[in-house]
């Protein structure tokens, strides 16, 4: 372990986390959702492509520039993998856009939101990150409704084509609070 890694981070009932070896089976399993994946930038994947990704997430820097990192949500409680949130800070450290899926069986219960509000919270407090930004496919109505919960503003909307298919994205933003110091 690392030190300086600031994860695991417990919220009241979600703990950010690395991924792990351990957490295949539950990762595959919402991953290989066809629901969930619909407004996902990745794609299904063999169990030994899942584990190496799996292996290399459990390994990467916390908050690399210009590249995604993949937390681990998990159920406080447990400790079970339940989802996951993406994070990719810019080139120039200024913002960071973040991505998230959840299992099925977990969404609803409020999992989610606390994910994002420690993520964000993490990224404001360890990075140069001015914003974080969310971008959702419109008619991804249960997206666009976390990340207004969490006090993300809709700043534009634009016509895209996803996985083959015409669509309207819209960008939110959330801001660092006023006087939000990093340590880094």
């Amino acid at each position: 372990m690392n030190p300086l890694d600031p994860l695991p981070l417990h919220g009241t009932h979600i703990t950010l986390r690395r991924l792990r070896a351990e957490d295949l089976a539950a990762f595959q399993s919402y991953r290989q959702d066809t629901a969930l994946a619909r407004y996902q930038g990745w794609q299904p994947q063999s169990d030994a492509d899942a584990l190496a990704f799996i292996t290399s997430m459990a390994m990467a820097p916390i908050f690399p520039r210009a590249e995604w990192v993949q937390l681990g949500i998990a159920e406080r409680a447990t400790y079970e993998l339940i989802g996951d949130i993406g994070i990719c800070v810019s080139a120039d450290g200024a913002q960071a856009e973040i991505g998230f899926t959840l299992s099925r069986p977990a969404q609803g219960r409020g999992f989610a939101q606390e994910a994002l509000g420690l993520a964000t919270r993490l990224l404001f407090q360890t990075t140069t990150v001015a914003e974080v930004r969310g971008i959702t496919d419109a008619r991804n109505a249960p997206s666009i409704a976390l990340l207004e919960r969490v006090g993300m503003r809709r700043i534009a909307s634009s016509d895209a084509v996803f996985k083959g298919e015409p669509c309207v994205e819209h960008t939110y933003v959330l801001s660092r609070p006023q006087g939000g110091a990093h340590s880094r």
